[in-house]
């Protein structure tokens, strides 16, 4: 700890993040829908009242790193004290449209805001073209569905029915939404309480004082990780498997800048937007350089605005990585910024020791119809392999780089929704060999009961997760329905009986299979 830190700060900034991990709780705790009481969808933060970025909960990095816009974007129409603003646009801080992001401002009574809270979570429907609202197919943002703008949700203690009433008539599972917004709302009367209580211990100044102190300290430990690193510009190109419209590969180039205690990432090269969906909206694509850079540098360092302050990127308009309003981007949110992590890390590993290339995808799998109980939405992102270190095995069947998410139990699958899965299961041998070993990929194969809309949307189909240092990369992977391949961007109607499988790729491994040591080996010596 930096003698300029001081203990009571580091106190108070314990207590500030402990407040946005209890939100985080208070969530999967309350909502309704599996895919945040199960897979934990959501995440929580903190910010000053001037926008700036304080402390976030362990939770999704594709969603706390594009968090800043989204505030910035409430900010401009003016939160006041005790409101709550909602809003899930992609060109306005959003990450994809099923994201809903709730900000609120906490103040004092009698007194201007002290600090903003923030949740983001994943709704299993918003309305658009397919049940679940991750379409395949979509050309632009409209068909994917409900488009928010920054808007007031809650004044004077009271949630605006108005808005209630229009979120709700744009969703296929209105209870569930219901309860999952609900969810977030208490979590943000949580904030408030847990906030009002250290003002009344700590006072407003003081509180202040240790966020900045918190801010300046993330920062200072960030330029001297940076500066750790050799100078110089380490470039690195990978691919996207088409985006729906057009299936030719779509490169990503990233050149890292390293010099002194700054860190500049320059995407010119990367191909221009598309017709398709996995166009990425410019908050997701710094996201993923800052997951990146905290990853290559020092992983402790605080999430907070001043581990990033250092970091430029460069993302030329208009390009994959930053597409115009109006432009599709469910799958650019999911896949798209999976895969800026692979070749941004694929530069930063020419500077230092990085893993090899987890699986590259987080295999979005969208199932939705009518079932007894009425219209359903299940969706979920399917671990695979992570990528070896050069100090260890990859593990195997884990969600990887932006997403964190869990997988839903069976159980909680089968008692929510008319599906049954027929086989989960590790996929022997997927990751690729080396001294350390990348982990393996799954199989993951559901039986529908009714006829339902379904939707994958994947990537690491035709190409390998490369390896790293000499290891060798890892399986592709494949989907398939009743038994026969589709697309990596597949959608259609499936009929009760019928079984969608989907088979999650292997990470690469590091080394040379030469150096690998065996168990044996380790025993013995």
């Amino acid at each position: 700890m930096s003698a300029d830190y001081s203990i009571a700060s580091q106190i108070l900034g314990s207590a500030l993040r402990s407040i946005a991990q209890e939100m985080h709780t208070a969530i999967v705790r309350s909502a309704s829908s599996p895919n945040i009481t199960e897979r934990r969808d959501c995440s929580t933060a903190l910010f000053l009242a001037d926008g700036t970025m304080l402390t976030q909960a362990d939770s999704i990095p594709v969603h706390l790193g594009a968090m800043p816009d989204a505030v910035a974007a409430v900010r401009a129409r003016g939160i006041g004290p005790g409101e709550a603003w909602i809003l899930n646009d992609p060109f306005a801080g959003g990450t994809h449209l099923p994201d809903l992001t709730i900000v609120s401002a906490y103040a004092p009574p009698g007194e201007g805001v002290l600090a903003l809270a923030v949740s983001r979570a994943h709704h299993s429907d918003v309305g658009g073209m397919s049940p679940g609202s991750m379409p395949a197919m979509s050309r632009d943002l409209l068909q994917e569905g409900l488009v928010i703008p920054p808007v007031c949700l809650i004044r004077d203690g009271q949630i605006d029915a108005s808005v209630m009433a229009i979120l709700l008539a744009n969703t296929r599972t209105p209870v569930e939404r219901t309860g999952d917004l609900r969810a977030q709302v208490a979590a943000h009367r949580l904030a408030d309480n847990r906030l009002g209580d250290l003002v009344a211990v700590h006072g407003r100044r003081q509180i202040e004082e240790a966020g900045r102190e918190l801010i300046a300290y993330a920062d200072r430990r960030m330029r001297a990780a940076i500066a750790d690193l050799p100078n110089g510009r380490y470039v690195a190109t990978d691919v996207i498997e088409g985006d729906g419209a057009n299936e030719e590969d779509l490169p990503i180039v990233a050149a890292v800048t390293v010099d002194g205690d700054r860190l500049v990432v320059d995407f010119t090269g990367t191909a221009p937007e598309g017709r398709g969906n996995l166009n990425c909206p410019v908050a997701v694509t710094r996201s993923a350089v800052y997951f990146v850079t905290r990853l290559a540098t020092d992983p402790d360092i605080p999430a907070s605005e001043g581990a990033f302050a250092a970091v430029d990127v460069i993302a030329p308009p208009g390009s994959l990585i930053n597409a115009s309003p109006g432009r599709a981007v469910v799958g650019g949110n999911v896949e798209t910024s999976s895969r800026i992590v692979d070749v941004v890390m694929a530069a930063l590993a020419q500077a230092t020791k990085l893993p090899a290339a987890g699986q590259g995808t987080m295999n979005n799998l969208t199932i939705g119809g009518r079932g007894p109980s009425g219209p359903f939405t299940y969706y979920e992102t399917i671990g695979g392999g992570q990528g070896a270190s050069p100090a260890a095995d990859g593990p195997s069947g884990v969600h990887v780089a932006m997403s964190n998410t869990l997988n839903t139990p069976i159980e909680s699958l089968e008692t929510a929704y008319p599906l049954r899965v027929v086989r989960y299961a590790l996929r022997p041998g997927t990751g690729g060999g080396g001294a350390h070993r990348g982990g393996d990929g799954v199989e993951r194969v559901i039986r529908v009961l009714v006829d339902t809309d379904v939707s994958i949307i994947s990537e690491r189909r035709r190409h390998r997760p490369p390896g790293r240092a000499g290891g060798d990369d890892g399986a592709t992977g494949e989907n398939l329905v009743n038994g026969r391949p589709v697309p990596a961007k597949w959608s259609g109607a499936l009929c009760a009986g019928d079984e969608v499988t989907v088979r999650t790729p292997g990470g690469g491994g590091y080394g040379p299979q030469s150096m690998r040591v065996s168990a044996t080996e380790l025993s013995t010596s």
